[in-house]
């Protein structure tokens, strides 16, 4: 067991910093990943890499193209619909169970949440904004308390944190989370989840159009 733990862990730690490269652009849609190459960058064998690169095969973020050539992902627009419909489910039933549970404590924590992110965008701090927003979902899902739903989200969690990045109303972003917090904090679950959806709709439309273009944020017909 001794003798796994400091594999586990570099895997971890490649994993984790190729997950980032991929969240924060460093490496595109269509870039490459070669083993050799990232093994030399982060002084390790090349054992680690290629467990790490299939870790980030099943959460979505690379795609094997043949058997030499691992590349980072490009989301088709299905893709990103698919995923904002899970979200929409997920995070609507998340809020309103959170609504239902939130003692001062759990309250405390998303004003924390809220806090940090108002400072990150007071910066303009992009990065630190992405890192923040997914924060405060993550903690409506903890208090949630669904351990079956927060199973379901956590391998969904990088690819929408992905999605996250790519809304750039910072300011908008912050105020919709205040205000779903209110929600929550009111113990009103339809109101809650009501408003966790028209959140996701409107991320929804916002990333469409940054990613696919003006016209996007319609839904197709059918």
């Amino acid at each position: 067991m001794n003798e796994r733990q400091p594999l586990a862990a570099t895997r971890q730690r490649v994993r984790d910093e190729l997950r980032e490269r991929i969240l924060t652009g460093r490496l595109r849609p269509g870039d490459r990943l070669v083993e050799r190459e990232l093994a030399e960058d982060f002084g390790v064998s090349r054992v680690p890499v290629r467990e790490a690169i299939r870790s980030l095969e099943a959460e979505g973020f690379l795609v094997e193209q043949s058997a030499r050539r691992i590349v980072v992902r490009q989301l088709a627009r299905v893709d990103v619909e698919e995923l904002f419909d899970v979200r929409e489910a997920l995070e609507g039933l998340a809020a309103g169970r959170a609504a239902e549970r939130a003692g001062a404590a759990e309250l405390k924590r998303l004003e924390r949440a809220l806090a940090d992110a108002a400072r990150a965008t007071a910066r303009g701090d992009a990065a630190r904004i992405t890192v923040l927003n997914s924060r405060f979902h993550d903690e409506i899902v903890a208090i949630a308390g669904n351990a079956l739903l927060t199973t379901m989200l956590h391998p969904l969690q990088g690819r929408l944190r992905w999605l996250t990045s790519q809304n750039e109303h910072w300011a908008e972003l912050l105020d919709e989370h205040r205000r779903l917090y209110e929600a929550i904090a009111s113990g009103d679950a339809e109101r809650a989840k009501a408003f966790a959806v028209e959140h996701v709709r409107v991320n929804r439309e916002v990333t469409l159009r940054s990613l696919f273009g003006e016209e996007a944020g319609e839904r197709p017909a059918g």
